[in-house]
């Protein structure tokens, strides 16, 4: 893969902005800065059809806060 590529993201926050979001390493985890913390999400072996093509699904886990 290379740093343009994309994974779809399933579960978390129903008001998430971005469902498909820029990887720079492959099969590792992606955390999204949201509300004052970061939803994690971990890679699976599925992946679904998107307006990019084939894209790897990658599944909500946790969620951590910052602190303040």
């Amino acid at each position: 893969m290379s740093s343009t590529d994309r994974v779809v993201l399933e579960g978390g926050p129903d008001d998430l902005p971005e469902r498909t979001v820029p990887v720079d390493t492959p099969g590792g985890e992606v955390k999204v800065p949201f509300r004052n913390g970061y939803e994690h999400f971990k890679a699976t072996a599925r992946e679904q059809d998107t307006p990019q093509g084939r894209l790897p699904v990658y599944e909500w886990w946790e969620r951590t806060e910052l602190p303040g």
